[in-house]
């Protein structure tokens, strides 16, 4: 089927662009548990500061600048690699200030994270893991509330949709959805990249549709309704609610794992090795959250199609979103296993094609 949707020179450019990430990204996460785990063999945790909650921040910060440091020739590699294969818009010095935004902003909410998780065990010695780990699923669910309008404009400015016209057909849309919405946002991801995209986040009042402008430029009517329907869906089956709550859960559960094998969770010296754990911990849910997203990608298309009802428009936004983006039209089974968020093009497009027909003869 691959063959019958795209020809063999956009497999092979696909393959060309793909193969060496294949490579990176099981050597950025490795470096993501060796970093840390250097920490802990090291133990370097003495007389950092006077004050404990002081030294949990300094080792947070220590430990996560080493593990970008440590990581900084991979992602050297994939700006370079981005920007010859002309994906990248960024200046260099563009670049490096999302680094040290992004360096920044993890190295706050960890930190703080970690303060409050050690300054539960030295305030509660008996009941700190419940402490710690509700007040991790809290920080979850807080997080994925505000970053929407506190971290999301960190890297990206939003503007509403100015096509007027178009902005209510897709009120419309999603009235007949059954999620109103009260705006489309579109973002300047343009500043960075060519690719095109869009997608959900938020919840409650903080929760938006979002168009990349890239997507805006290119993509015919019917090509963007599709778009805004797919990710409607999302929003009608409460994948990203359903999404916080497993995160939630995540995060509760690796408090109490911590708890069964740190020796002294009230020493800020932990930090090191509750980096080390809790990336480990992520890295071995991985498959499990790759096959959930496949699964809401899935549900979000067929959504898409029955709102619509425009299998043409489906296929030439799935067709086209693969060339522009050079998707990975055929991955190797065990990457796709382990790190894809979304079906293949060529899935996704049999599909839609297989919901054409199905719908074509209703009463089979």
């Amino acid at each position: 089927m691959l063959n019958e949707i795209f020809t063999q020179e956009e497999i092979e450019r696909a393959r060309s662009y793909h193969r060496p990430l294949y490579w990176i990204r099981p050597a950025e996460l490795a470096l993501g548990l060796l970093v840390p785990l250097a920490f802990v063999f090291a133990q370097v945790d003495d007389e950092l500061s006077p004050a404990w909650w002081l030294e949990v921040l300094v080792l947070t910060t220590l430990v996560l600048t080493a593990t970008v440091l440590a990581r900084l020739p991979l992602a050297v590699w994939r700006f370079r690699h981005e920007r010859a294969w002309g994906f990248s818009t960024q200046t260099v010095r563009g670049w490096v200030a999302d680094r040290l935004k992004g360096l920044t902003i993890g190295t706050v909410f960890t930190g703080v994270a970690f303060i409050g998780l050690i300054g539960a065990a030295r305030a509660f010695p008996r009941w700190w893991p419940l402490i710690a780990a509700a007040g991790a699923a809290v920080l979850v669910a807080l997080l994925t509330f505000v970053a929407p309008v506190l971290l999301e404009p960190v890297f990206n400015r939003f503007r509403p949709l100015d096509d007027k016209r178009l902005a209510n057909e897709l009120r419309a849309l999603a009235d007949r959805a059954g999620v109103p919405i009260r705006d489309v946002l579109v973002a300047d991801a343009s500043r960075r990249t060519t690719k095109s995209n869009a997608y959900v986040s938020g919840l409650g009042r903080t929760r938006r549709v979002v168009l990349w402008d890239t997507l805006l430029e290119r993509g015919g009517e019917p090509e963007l309704k599709a778009v805004i329907a797919h990710e409607l869906g999302h929003r009608r089956f409460q994948h990203v609610a359903f999404g916080t709550l497993l995160a939630m859960a995540g995060a509760a559960g690796s408090v109490l794992v911590l708890w069964a094998l740190a020796a002294d969770p009230g020493d800020p010296g932990i930090v090191p090795f509750a980096v080390f754990l809790f990336t480990a911990l992520e890295i071995a849910t991985m498959p499990f959250f790759a096959a959930l997203s496949r699964r809401f990608e899935r549900a979000a298309d067929r959504f898409s199609l029955d709102l619509t009802d425009d299998p043409e428009a489906y296929e030439r936004l799935h067709a086209k979103l693969a060339r522009d983006n050079l998707a990975d039209l055929d991955p190797p089974r065990a990457f796709q296993f382990a790190f894809h968020s979304h079906p293949t093009p060529a899935e996704r497009i049999t599909a839609g094609r297989a919901w054409k027909l199905g719908a074509a003869v209703p009463d089979q």
